[in-house]
């Protein structure tokens, strides 16, 4: 997952009222969409840390492709990984807790019951790495900037955030536009703060290698534009002590190393070159880590279980191309894909089909829809497909064997039906135009080497399909242009879907380039049923709105679902050391409570 997919999925909160009816606000520490807040009022650290963890010592991580930007919150670009250590937002989550976070800048928030507005007291003590002040000005000034010139994904997740005001030099107020959006206060928690002084002498949206100046626990050490990054711990960093950051950030330097190829990387793993590699290919777990290291201690070799919502790995079908259209050929496509060979013969019986877009997850739905659920979907009724009602979703499967002849017979049917008939071989339309696919792929991709199985049944169907691999650079640029058939894309999701999905479905996502409405839905029925996730009063009602969207994104075939795996596939060399209890929702796997051995 990228980092600014990490900063939307994980986007905190905040809270605010009126000075005229301040007697009325709380006052907390801490705040939570339903108000399950785990730790107390003075906690001293985050249960999954090592308080006396020792600081020093370096890792070494490897990174697939390049970079060019040290801007991570523009549609410009390919930032560097990691550059969130540059800059500390107002609070922080914790990752044994879904939907709370707790002071960071801020040191308690303010918040009236109709959830209005929220009004965040700031941290005097709070300094950017040149040891200015951080003020409520930079605040005002990160949250207008980064709503008129930041990544688009921001202009959609603080749509209904209407403005920042400075109260005074540590106190700003937030208002809100729709105060049914309970999540609010999490999201313009997450804000990263920015030094307003500093962007007047620079431009925020354009990319550069310029180290920024942040508040961060990081600076920038070296940089060698594309190729590797290296981050200093500050000594002088201003929030070490705060209960949210004990036990953390105890590498002295963290350096990212990049690499065109997955293979060259590996070997460079082996070699020592690097420290840790986080394995995603079930063949290269298997097979590629048979070395004497491994055996005698060296080097290990863990799966470590999470509790992270898997989303939705999967072929995107773009819903923008018009052969894409049609449900029935939509289908189609997706009783083409045989799973259960892939698995058996490919990914050494290593994964869970994906069977839902909140896999992994209590979000994800099945059965039938029956409760809350129900009356969520009822008045929907006419505008969604009847099975939807009456049979539970299931992906085709098959008895592994290679051959679904009767999957593609039914394949067949479908695109007979939508008007594609095959002529001399080849799928054609009534206007004679053939129908083709090209699956986009970035260059190094692991992709490449398992679509022959799939390529073969879609050329049974008289579907030609070829492979577009490209750099970085292009694969950026294609995707956020939504220039392409499909392509291989995971749709991550939260540990409390909320805003986001605003994003990944919403009617009003749909033409905004550089957004995650890879497929281009525009559904009445999936805006209304969004709106029901965002608006969720309370967990059960979120319960029952995720599993109605769910089952509705699944009816409509927008995509051709993959595969999961509920854990961490780490190896790395044996010279660190992590907590005995690791966090269970981090997709980063705790690795900033990690530490060197001495």
């Amino acid at each position: 997952m990228n980092r600014l997919q990490a900063i939307v999925f994980f986007l905190f909160f905040y809270c605010l009222l009126p000075i005229a009816y301040c007697q009325a606000n709380e006052v907390s520490y801490a705040v939570s969409t339903y108000g399950d807040i785990k730790y107390p009022p003075n906690f001293a650290h985050f249960d999954y840390v090592n308080p006396a963890a020792p600081k020093g010592g370096e890792i070494i991580l490897p990174e697939i492709g390049s970079f060019d930007s040290l801007n991570p919150f523009i549609l410009k670009g390919r930032p560097a990984a990691d550059t969130d250590l540059l800059f500390d937002t107002l609070m922080r989550s914790s990752d044994d807790e879904t939907s709370t976070a707790y002071g960071l800048i801020a040191k308690s928030v303010e918040f009236p019951d109709d959830n209005t507005y929220v009004i965040f007291n700031l941290r005097p003590e709070a300094r950017f790495s040149d040891g200015s002040p951080l003020t409520a000005d930079d605040v005002v000034f990160s949250f207008d900037t980064l709503k008129k010139q930041g990544h688009p994904q921001y202009q959609i997740l603080f749509a209904e955030i209407k403005s920042a005001t400075k109260l005074s030099n540590y106190k700003v107020r937030f208002d809100f536009s729709n105060p049914k959006t309970r999540e609010l206060k999490l999201l313009i928690g997450g804000l990263p703060v920015f030094s307003k002084a500093y962007y007047s002498k620079y431009e925020f949206n354009k990319t550069t290698l310029e180290p920024p100046l942040g508040s961060g626990p990081y600076l920038i050490e070296r940089l060698d534009a594309g190729r590797a990054v290296v981050y200093k711990r500050r000594g002088d960093y201003w929030a070490k002590d705060l209960p949210v950051n004990i036990g953390r950030y105890n590498f002295d330097k963290i350096e990212h190393e990049y690499y065109l190829d997955v293979n060259v990387a590996i070997q460079a793993f082996k070699s020592g070159a690097v420290d840790l590699r986080y394995e995603n290919i079930a063949k290269n777990w298997a097979n590629a880590y048979n070395i004497p290291a491994v055996k005698d201690g060296r080097v290990i070799k863990v799966k470590i279980p999470n509790e992270i919502p898997s989303g939705m790995q999967c072929f995107v079908l773009n819903n923008r191309r018009d052969k894409f259209k049609d449900i029935r050929v939509r289908k189609a496509l997706n009783l083409a894909l045989d799973f259960e060979w892939m698995n058996k013969n490919l990914f050494y019986n290593s994964y869970t089909r994906s069977n839902s877009y909140f896999a992994n997850s209590i979000y994800a739905s099945s059965g039938l829809p029956q409760g809350k659920e129900l009356e969520i979907l009822q008045p929907y009724r006419a505008q969604l497909p009847p099975e939807l009602f009456t049979q539970e979703f299931k992906l085709p499967v098959s008895d592994g064997s290679g051959r679904i002849r009767s999957q593609l017979v039914e394949a067949q049917k479908l695109l007979n039906e939508a008007g594609w008939h095959i002529r001399d071989g080849v799928l054609v339309n009534g206007k004679g135009e053939e129908f083709s696919i090209e699956i986009l792929l970035q260059q190094g991709s692991s992709f490449e080497r398992i679509m022959g199985p799939f390529q073969r049944n879609l050329q049974i169907l008289g579907i030609k399909s070829t492979l577009k691999n490209v750099d970085t650079s292009q694969y950026k640029q294609l995707t956020d242009d939504f220039e392409y058939d499909t392509f291989v894309n995971t749709f991550q999701e939260s540990l409390s879907p909320g805003t986001e999905q605003m994003s990944y479905w919403h009617s009003s996502s749909a033409d905004t380039k550089g957004g995650m409405n890879y497929i281009g839905v525009k559904n009445p029925v999936v805006d209304k049923l969004v709106e029901a996730v965002i608006a969720a009063k309370d967990k059960e009602t979120l319960l029952a709105a995720t599993h109605a969207l769910d089952r509705v994104l699944l009816w409509n075939y927008y995509v051709i679902p993959q595969w999961h795996i509920g854990s961490f596939r780490l190896l790395y060399w044996n010279k660190f050391a992590h907590p005995e209890v690791l966090p269970k929702y981090d997709v980063g796997f705790g690795l900033m409570e990690w530490w060197a051995i001495k």
